[in-house]
């Protein structure tokens, strides 16, 4: 990890301690979980927990992607980033702030230091702690029954693996010469690049380009399609994207990179935007897009367990080929968020252990993009909707018809519901909000229990919240019930009861 400091090696201390020695093996395991990411970790965590004999095996860093190269450090530097934006847009609440300047160095320091702190949760000494022989070193199926570490044989009933995906770049020419950035990197820096190029407007392209640009600097943004985010609604993009052009991000669609060269300290990136040449100069690349499974060294073919381009290949109960053998987490499922691989690791437990029959697809996945505006999704989008022969009423709030939205200056953004048609049933939800991702697990838990879009109408919400949107959201459907029929049918009740 770098900077070799204090914070990093106190990380280093708890997810990958120099004077680990692996225990002695205790017989036949129950659970053998390969793997200590967030999969890994709430599977090994809930089994022992549950009594079982458990053993957990990494290779590199105990916490994964999330802890150390994900979720953690990069929430950190968001939280600098708006901060910064936020000094630097004061004025427009009566609030003068002059002079604002980004220490980057200590923003990085900040982010090491609470990653540090975090990392005790993820530690080797902790799963030991809870009953986990925990086992440092690449682990290597050798039988269908059977993982070797290190030289040790351990035995199981049950295996997961939960080994994750990392990030791969794209086949650029030069890229690799020249040197770029991914999420696995990026982290690592200590002075502010000038210049920066992002390849790639997914959720992680467009999180690091916009703070970046809050940091101060010049960021050039390049992605292939014709508008950023484009897994999301085009009006959802849309609002990120004109608040990204806000924020002075250059953005280069319908591009194609073609190379990326080296000139001196300067690195050129290469694209076509139709038939026309572009050349950016930038002091650092960062790649936002692809991701690979970790599936080398595993020993995949010895235990039986059948694996492709996108991971390991598993049923909707997450068992894999060998029905010994069950996976989680990135490297089994197309949702690669670290709250997917934790619901999904609780599936495993109730199914490896308990002869369980729970799916994978019965989860209500939400997630969210940390922009500014943040974009949140969970369920079906429209057209996914209507590619199951099924027919919506989509009822959509905007954030400008919100009375805390406009207090607190943020606006940009609305709630979109989507109902099968003729209830309230709730198919998919979309949110465009500062927190989007705090609000959308109201959409999520009404989902998961059944609730509809009309009963969260009549549960009161706090006035004034920006959540009121999705109570109107409610109002809005409730409303339609209210037909030329019904009305007539009220409006005779009435004149009755004068």
């Amino acid at each position: 990890m770098r900077p070799d400091d204090e914070y990093n090696r106190t990380l280093l201390s708890h997810v990958h301690p120099a004077d680990w020695v692996n225990p002695t093996p205790a017989g036949r395991y129950n659970l053998v979980v390969v793997g200590a990411g967030t999969a890994g970790l709430v599977a090994a965590a809930g089994a022992a927990g549950l009594g079982a004999r458990v053993a957990l095996v990494e290779r590199h860093l105990m916490g994964g992607d999330c802890l150390n190269v994900g979720c953690v450090p990069s929430k950190a530097l968001i939280s600098a980033a708006r901060v910064a934006a936020g000094a630097r847009t004061a004025t427009r609440f009566g609030v003068r702030v002059s002079g604002v300047e980004v220490d980057f160095p200590v923003v990085m320091e900040r982010m090491r230091r609470l990653r540090s702190q975090i990392a005790p949760n993820d530690s080797v000494r902790r799963f030991a702690d809870l009953g986990v022989d925990v086992f440092i070193g690449q682990g290597t199926f050798t039988s269908p029954t059977t993982l070797a570490v290190d030289g040790t044989t351990l035995e199981f009933s049950r295996a997961v693996v939960a080994t994750g995906a990392r990030a791969a770049a794209p086949p650029i020419p030069g890229l690799a010469d020249a040197g770029y950035l991914t999420n696995e990197s990026i982290f690592s820096l200590t002075e502010l690049p000038r210049r920066l190029v992002v390849v790639g407007a997914g959720p992680i392209g467009c999180e690091m380009a916009q703070s970046f640009r809050q940091f101060g600097s010049e960021v050039t943004l390049v992605e292939t399609a014709g508008h950023i985010l484009v897994r999301e609604d085009p009006d959802a993009a849309a609002a990120v994207q004109h608040q990204m052009e806000q924020d002075g991000i250059r953005l280069v669609l319908d591009a194609k990179v073609t190379g990326v060269d080296r000139r001196g300290s300067d690195r050129v990136v290469r694209c076509e935007v139709g038939a026309v040449a572009h050349e950016i100069v930038c002091d650092d690349i960062l790649v936002g897009v692809g991701r690979a499974p970790n599936l080398e060294g595993l020993g995949l073919e010895a235990a039986s367990i059948a694996h492709g381009l996108a991971g390991v290949t598993v049923n909707d109960y997450l068992q894999t080929s060998n029905p010994r053998v069950y996976a989680a987490g990135d490297i089994a499922s197309r949702y690669q968020f670290t709250h997917t691989a934790d619901a999904l690791s609780r599936i495993v437990l109730q199914n490896a252990l308990f002869a369980g029959r729970k799916k994978a697809s019965a989860l209500q996945v939400p997630w969210c993009t940390y922009t500014t505006p943040e974009v949140a999704h969970v369920g079906l989008y429209e057209s996914e909707a209507a590619g199951r022969g099924l027919d919506v009423t989509t009822i959509t709030v905007a954030l400008r018809d919100v009375d805390r939205a406009i207090l607190d200056g943020e606006d940009a953004g609305f709630v979109r519901v989507h109902c099968k048609k003729g209830s309230d049933r709730i198919l998919g939800a979309t949110i465009v909000a500062t927190h989007a991702g705090d609000m959308i697990s109201e959409v999520t838990v009404a989902m998961v229990g059944r609730v509809g879009l009309g009963t969260l109408a009549s549960a009161i919400h706090p006035y004034p919240t920006q959540a009121d949107a999705i109570r109107k959201a409610g109002d809005a459907y409730n409303k339609t019930r209210l037909t030329p029929f019904v009305k007539g049918l009220f409006e005779r009740w009435l004149t009755f009861r004068r």
